[in-house]
């Protein structure tokens, strides 16, 4: 077996380890570009505080505010931000979104042209002529591992999708995982992100894609996270179960980036590029359906090998021995249900919507590692029953 496994530069992991935040900084730059969430600055938190004292520290050259879906338009204008402050790296403090648009800025920045020229599927996809700046990146959700990524997802709103902007040299200078970052965080957001957080480890462990690294990291995120996140979703001061999820995020990231993902983000890129929907959301709504999909298809394959990754997955959440794939979709429906994930209506998904999205998710680049290739009929089957 051939494979590659690369990740964020450095990675510091722990409560408590934003302290020391400024400090690090130094050493990728000493003119940042600041990316934050829109409300970060107004309503205060732990992240607030670390912002301050980067501020403090004269490295903020200047700042944006990402929304909560990055999109060409924000990376392009974070971008221009960048150059005319000079700034040499860029540093993401919030969740997936601001993280992925502060990894696009860094990239764009230190280029020509627009995102369109880079971005997968719907641009040009031409490879960055120079290295990006510098990204540290510091989540506050547990879910999307973008600090350990190669990639940042941005929606195209005229294309009505979302594709990725994708380079060795975006993968983060540092990736600091302080999981006292994560408190603050409201139920929904636990339980969508948290569910995202599972959705990357399922699809990258049964990837077309995975070696036996990426399954270390799986195997090893999975076991604890239906617990923590059944527990961060219920009391949020959890703090064992807030430390818990942010590992298995990180460790999520670290597995997509170099096994890939798989149909359920292949559909959710075409879900949140036609629809007001949070990506974590779209996720979770997904997830026991495409599983059920895959399995169905595997089976009727006769893909034993493939089939059986499944059946250790489920071993691995349940802790039971032999078949248990039923069981393992019986356990990620509970979930679901537990942590109130709304389906894809609620977001004005319908069922005229579904064909056109079947056809964009089966060209989206994470379909392409889904461990078989579902059909058109297929995918519509699921994206009807995630309704």
């Amino acid at each position: 077996m051939r494979y590659e496994f690369a990740t964020a530069g450095r990675i510091i992991f722990g409560p408590g380890a934003a302290a020391d935040l400024a400090a690090l900084v130094e050493s990728a730059g000493r003119r940042a570009l600041l990316v934050h969430g829109r409300g970060a600055t107004t309503r205060g938190g732990p992240a607030a505080g670390v912002m301050q004292r980067l501020a403090a520290r004269g490295l903020v050259a200047a700042s944006y505010a990402a929304g909560s879906e990055p999109d060409v338009a924000a990376a392009e204008a974070a971008a221009a931000l960048a150059r005319e402050a000079g700034c040499d790296c860029v540093v993401g403090i919030g969740g997936g979104s601001v993280l992925d648009t502060a990894k696009a800025a860094a990239a764009l920045a230190a280029n020509a042209g627009g995102a369109l020229a880079y971005l997968e599927v719907v641009g040009a996809g031409r490879a960055l002529e120079r290295p990006a700046l510098p990204v540290v990146a510091v989540p506050t959700t547990a879910g999307t591992g973008s600090e350990a990524t190669r990639n940042a997802v941005l929606g195209v709103p005229e294309r009505r999708v979302k594709a990725s902007m994708r380079h060795a040299s975006m993968l983060p200078r540092l990736a600091l995982v302080d999981p006292l970052l994560t408190h603050d965080m409201p139920p929904a957001l636990t339980a969508s992100s948290g569910m995202d957080a599972i959705t990357q480890l399922i699809e990258a462990y049964v990837s077309r894609r995975a070696s036996p690294l990426t399954d270390a990291l799986c195997l090893r995120a999975l076991p604890e996270l239906d617990a923590a996140l059944r527990r961060a979703y219920q009391r949020p001061e959890d703090a064992v179960a807030r430390e818990a999820m942010s590992q298995a995020a990180l460790f999520s990231g670290m597995a997509l980036a170099n096994a890939g993902l798989g149909a359920v983000h292949g559909i959710a890129a075409a879900v949140g590029g036609a629809f007001p929907a949070p990506h974590g959301a779209v996720c979770a709504a997904l997830l026991p359906h495409v599983t059920a999909a895959n399995i169905r298809a595997l089976r009727r394959a006769g893909a034993a090998t493939a089939t059986a990754r499944y059946r250790e997955i489920a071993q691995t959440l349940l802790g039971r021995q032999g078949p248990a794939e039923d069981a393992l979709l019986e356990c990620l429906r509970d979930l679901a249900g537990a942590l109130a994930i709304p389906g894809l209506a609620r977001y004005g998904v319908t069922t005229a919507d579904i064909p056109a999205l079947a056809m964009a998710a089966s060209q989206a680049s994470s379909t392409r590692s889904n461990p078989v290739a579902l059909s058109q009929a297929e995918l519509e089957e699921t994206i009807a029953a995630a309704l």
